[in-house]
Parts: C-alpha cells; sequence; structure tokens
C-alpha cells in the first residue's frame, strides 16, 4: 500500500455500494461489447479499469452514467436505478460527474464560465455563488489565474484540470475518468494524474479508465481488469501488479510494463 493509499478515508465496507452494476450486457448492432458484467463501487473508493484497447473499459463507464445504454442486467446509483431521460437524467449525470479524453470545454466561454455554467442550470445555484465556489475549484487545480482565459489559449493539461473542476463544480457523489491522459503530451500527463491522486486521497468516489500504470499502483484501492467485455481479474493493485492470476492480465502487464 502506498503513502497516498494509507491516509485516505476507508471506504465503508458494510453500506450498500453507491455503484452496482449487475449482470449488464451491451451491444453495438450484433457485437456484444459487455458480457454480464458485474462490479460494486463502494463510497470513497478508487476502482481502475485496465485493460487492452475494445476491451470494454470506456464503454462500461459510459453505461453508468447513461451516456450509452445497456440491453440486459442493471445499474444502480445509491440504490437506485438509473433514470430514462430528462431532469432525474440530468441530475444523474451532475451526482456521476464524467472527465473525458477530450476536455469538451466550450471554446467560446472564458475558463469561470465553464465551470460555472453546470450548477447554474441544473442546480439552480445563484451566479455569485457559482462564481466564488468555481474559483476556489480553480485555485484547487492549480489555475487560479486562468478564470478570465478561453480553453484554446491554455494547455492540453491545463483543459483537462479545468475539466476535473467542471466536473466538481457539481458536488458530485462519485467521479468518472476516460482516459483523461490519453490526449496529454507526456510533460502534461503527471498535472492531470497529481490532481486526481489528491481527489482520491480526500475520499472522492472514482471510477478511472486508464492505461497509466502508475496511477493505478498509487492510487487505486482496486484494479479491475478487462478483456474481450468481460471482467477477468479484480484485486488490489499489490496483488494484480505482484502477482496476477490470469495468464491473460500476465501477459498485457508484460508488454505494458516493458514501456
Amino acid at each position: 500500500m502506498t503513502p497516498s493509499q494509507e491516509t485516505r478515508p476507508a471506504a465503508d465496507g458494510a453500506a450498500e455500494p453507491l455503484i452496482r452494476v449487475s449482470g449488464v450486457q451491451k451491444y453495438f448492432g450484433d457485437h456484444q461489447v459487455l458480457h454480464d458484467i458485474d462490479l460494486d463501487v463502494r463510497a470513497g473508493e478508487v476502482v481502475v479499469l485496465l485493460g487492452p484497447s475494445g476491451s470494454g473499459k470506456t464503454t462500461l463507464c459510459r453505461c453508468v452514467n447513461r451516456l450509452e445504454t445497456i440491453e440486459g442486467g442493471t445499474i444502480t446509483v445509491n440504490g437506485a436505478p438509473l433514470p430514462e431521460e430528462g431532469r432525474a437524467l440530468a441530475r444523474l449525470r451532475a451526482d456521476v460527474g464524467m472527465v473525458f479524453q477530450s476536455f469538451n470545454l466550450f471554446a467560446h466561454k472564458s475558463v469561470l464560465d465553464n465551470v460555472t455554467l453546470g450548477p447554474m442550470k441544473v442546480r439552480g445555484t445563484a451566479r455569485a455563488e457559482a462564481e466564488e465556489r468555481a474559483r476556489a475549484l480553480l485555485e484547487r487545480v492549480g489555475l487560479a489565474g486562468k478564470a478570465s482565459a478561453r480553453p484554446a489559449q491554455l494547455s492540453g493539461g491545463q483543459q483537462q484540470r479545468v475539466a476535473i473542476a467542471r466536473a466538481l463544480a457539481m458536488e458530485p457523489k462519485a467521479l468518472l475518468f476516460d482516459e483523461p491522459t490519453s490526449a496529454l503530451d507526456p510533460e502534461m500527463i503527471n498535472e492531470v494524474l497529481d490532481v486526481m491522486v489528491s481527489l482520491a486521497d480526500e475520499g472522492m468516489t472514482m471510477l478511472v479508465v486508464t492505461h497509466e500504470m502508475g496511477f493505478a499502483r498509487r492510487a487505486a484501492d482496486r484494479v479491475v481488469f478487462m478483456d474481450g467485455g468481460r471482467i477477468v481479474e479484480s484485486a488490489p493493485p499489490e496483488e494484480f501488479f505482484g502477482d496476477p492470476r490470469t495468464d491473460r492480465a500476465k501477459g498485457f502487464l508484460s508488454k505494458v510494463l516493458q514501456h
């Protein structure tokens, strides 16, 4: 266990999982991309999804806040099934925030406006309160001086940190990360990962799709390895990286840890 994991608030093992995925099936046309997925994520837990490209990691992540629909099984958040549409779905996406590969910031709006828009539109937060919280969050991600900048004036790493601040502005119960560093230049990756580690240390519930093995070792409570749309292995990081149980996981790690 790393120092980061030792100091983190413990997930409540007795409580109902914050996110529960049960028997989930997902198809794209005739192609089945998720097969009978069962996964619980408890409040305060950091779960990292690893696996080769095309293994279903991103699809599973997108199903959790209903960016993708499912053809079988159930997904619940805080004990309630995912809503179909409308305001209830907007509230779900506020409670379960998502940070994407490609920042998805509004290019014509300032950084401050990007962060305040969600709370004002979805939560009904007054502008003054939304701006006060947005400035605090921008300081938290190391961008206090960029409130008036436009996204095009920022580096990729800075834009992704704005995207994290935007997700946090909704005061989510959990955050989903879909390969948040894959579009970044190598020197910008750590500035984003450091923010993510600090969130983990503070007890944020996180489901993270990533290829960053160092982050998985450092911040995950549990590593879930997927292949072919199935969960092949699930273990604490020291077990997964130190002694993987399946040949498929061993083969994957032998390739990715060489680089």
